[in-house]
């Protein structure tokens, strides 16, 4: 004969569902006591998690759409970094030597077309 451990899908015997109904409704007075308590919103938010899975469905979905919300700026940023690159040709700015002193001399440097010479 097997036991119900209520790890079933909503399989809960009705003693575990009156004591997490009791430890729901202790932690909601607790809760309106102490409204800073995060432990015990979070231990509230598990249990009831227990008692109606729909739940837990409902905040999984929630969190997936605020880290999606979260990660949709990288691609306005990489858009707006192209934009930003297109307004002036980056080249036309002589910066010089990296060094400071250019080691070749003028006539070795390309000048147009290098097919021609």
């Amino acid at each position: 004969m097997a036991m119900n451990s209520g790890a079933g899908k909503g399989s809960l015997q009705s003693w575990q569902r009156g004591n997490l109904v009791a430890a729901v409704g202790y932690l909601s007075d607790l809760i309106k006591r102490t409204p800073d308590d995060a432990r015990a919103k979070a231990v509230y938010e598990g249990l009831m998690e227990i008692l109606e899975p729909s739940r837990r469905a409902v905040r999984t979905q929630r969190e997936l759409t605020t880290s999606t919300r979260a990660a949709s700026p990288v691609g306005k940023e990489r858009r707006s970094g192209r934009d930003r690159r297109r307004g002036a040709n980056r080249r036309a700015i002589d910066l010089g030597s990296p060094t400071g002193a250019d080691r070749r001399a003028r006539a070795e440097r390309r000048q147009n077309d290098r097919r021609t010479r």
